[in-house]
């Protein structure tokens, strides 16, 4: 059935907490253990083991926002040191491990099984077409644990929803580094400034800035232009529309139990982490 968009968007705002405590300290010491040089080695191991030994330039494409070379450091040498099983299952554990943490005692409470259930039924019934990460994820096992189901289930719809923002981003004309860049300017940002970019060389970032300006999405001082702000805007509302039919299979009901059962998960993960 069709939710409402804004339905969608708080379910993003809801699972990108959970979701991400993957890429925290307990699942980086993991992969450190095990032969990894730094929390970047393990972010591409973990996050595309899903797609087998593919070379760099297809993890390049497929996560898209990463700068020309920056994938080619990790990937295939991370390879060399675990398989992409072996992340699988490091990756799934440390991340269990440290949502378990976060969240106390609702870990063990009834309703975090039945939240972790609804957000698996949505997670495995989404249309796999043209999501070559989500379908990645798909091919894989549901855990049984109900903390480390609700993480998988949580990972499965963020890079459902990602996969959807990269075709949004294509249909607009906005490149990865592009996306950055309108992203730090919508926080308020220069991108210089934006934790993502802000390594990149002065001239790189400058080009690409350049570029927005001449095509009218960003004005002399560097900021948003109001073409810019509606193609910022238009990209989300197309990346929620794309969002939306992974939760197609639960009814109105359904998804306000999974966003309210959510949301103290959300605000203990949150609260952990400041």
């Amino acid at each position: 059935m069709s939710h409402p968009q804004a339905k969608i968007r708080r379910m993003f705002e809801l699972l990108e907490p959970i979701a991400t405590i993957t890429f925290s300290d307990v699942v980086t010491e993991a992969f450190l253990a095990l032969g990894m040089r730094n929390y970047w080695d393990g972010y591409f191991a973990g996050r595309a083991a899903p797609l087998g030994l593919v070379p760099a330039e297809v993890v390049h494409a497929v996560f898209y926002n990463f700068a020309d070379g920056e994938v080619a450091r990790h990937i295939p040498w991370v390879w060399g040191k675990i398989t992409p099983r072996e992340a699988i299952t490091v990756r799934e554990r440390g991340s269990a491990t440290a949502l378990r943490q976060a969240i106390g005692d609702l870990a063990d409470s009834p309703d975090l099984a039945r939240v972790a259930d609804l957000a698996t039924h949505a997670a495995v019934s989404a249309p796999t077409e043209g999501r070559a990460l989500y379908a990645g994820l798909r091919a894989l096992d549901v855990p049984e644990e109900p903390v480390a189901r609700l993480w998988h289930a949580a990972t499965l719809l963020r890079e459902h929803r990602g996969d959807g923002h990269t075709a949004a981003l294509l249909t607009h004309g906005i490149g990865g580094i592009e996306a950055h860049v309108l992203l730090a300017l919508s926080l308020g940002m220069k991108a210089q400034e934006f934790g993502r970019i802000h390594h990149l060389p002065t001239a790189q970032l400058a080009a690409v800035v350049d570029g927005l300006r001449r095509r009218g999405l960003v004005d002399d001082a560097g900021g948003f232009t109001d073409a810019g702000q509606d193609t910022k805007q238009r990209i989300e509302a197309l990346t929620d529309e794309l969002a939306a039919r992974a939760y197609d299979m639960l009814s109105a009901a359904e998804l306000d139990e999974l966003i309210s059962g959510l949301e103290p998960i959300a605000a203990a993960v949150q609260a952990a982490d400041d």
